[in-house]
């Protein structure tokens, strides 16, 4: 007893503290755990699997080949992103549908493309009805445009409103 127990006292002193091994070996340990796991599942399946009455085995290799036979197809025409150098691409998935999938995809494009361009055709329209109205107003006001830039037109306009008040 005192043998292992000396045994695991040396294994935990020649490994490294968990804080101090760097993450790609913590998951590289958790990956291997989870593999052993795995390994260990499937031979006490396999054993239990070759106790099975024959018909009941036959239904399970039937309903195993319908799944992987649906995930197979399900993986296919499903859409992937797939990520490098810190951008992430939509791929599409199968091609069943070929050129509809490219329109399809290229629509939304179009209609923002078309809206920025409706938006940026009515922000010009309203600019320049604001600056039509301003015009109008120093074209048919009695002061002459000369006088908005004197400076002391301000002075005026504020001892006009102190006056007012």
């Amino acid at each position: 007893m005192t043998t292992s127990h000396q045994n695991n006292s040396n294994y935990r002193q020649a490994s490294p503290e968990p804080s101090r091994q760097p993450a790609q070996f913590m998951l590289a340990q958790a990956e291997l755990a989870q593999e052993r796991f795995a390994l260990k599942l499937t031979s006490h399946l396999s054993d239990a699997a070759d106790a099975l009455p024959h018909d009941l085995s036959e239904r399970l290799r039937v309903a195993r080949q319908q799944a992987v036979a649906k995930r197979k197809t399900s993986l296919v025409t499903a859409s992937h992103v797939s990520a490098s150098g810190g951008a992430a691409v939509l791929g599409r998935g199968g091609e069943e549908f070929g050129w509809w999938n490219t329109i399809a995809s290229a629509f939304p494009l179009i209609a923002l493309v078309v809206g920025l361009f409706v938006i940026s055709g009515l922000q010009n329209d309203y600019r320049a009805s604001e600056v039509a109205e301003v015009d109008a107003a120093l074209l048919t006001d009695d002061l002459p445009p000369s006088a908005y830039t004197d400076p002391g037109f301000a002075q005026f306009l504020k001892a006009r409103r102190e006056i007012g008040q």
